[in-house]
């Protein structure tokens, strides 16, 4: 809690050291409302995805190439604008969430 400073919330899941932690400001619909995500990236090359509103337990798991990752170093979730065409007029309506991670090899983006 950041207005009290102590700990509220223990997140389970990696079995090794938690190298890097984000928070999104996205709102992510789900069926029981919006959402706020905590995700994180460890030594043991999953990233984990958290809702921190509705419980502690975990929502989604990624697993990294155990040839091609190693470690998840580092994570950024991006929201980009994709252009639509409507009638031959573009505009700028669809957002796609893209997760860019770094690991031991180059730098890898989901979307």
């Amino acid at each position: 809690d950041i207005r009290s400073g102590q700990q509220i919330q223990i997140f389970n899941g990696h079995t090794y050291q938690v190298w890097c932690v984000e928070y999104t400001p996205f709102a992510i619909k789900n069926s029981s409302g919006n959402s706020n995500i905590i995700y994180s990236g460890s030594w043991d090359n999953t990233i984990r995805f958290w809702d921190i509103r509705s419980n502690k337990n975990e929502l989604y798991a990624i697993k990294g190439s155990d040839a091609e990752d190693g470690a998840i170093w580092c994570l950024k979730l991006l929201s980009l604008k994709k252009k639509e065409k409507n009638n031959g007029n573009t505009k700028n309506i669809a957002y796609d969430l893209n997760l860019c991670y770094g690991s031991s090899s180059p730098i890898r983006v989901w979307g």
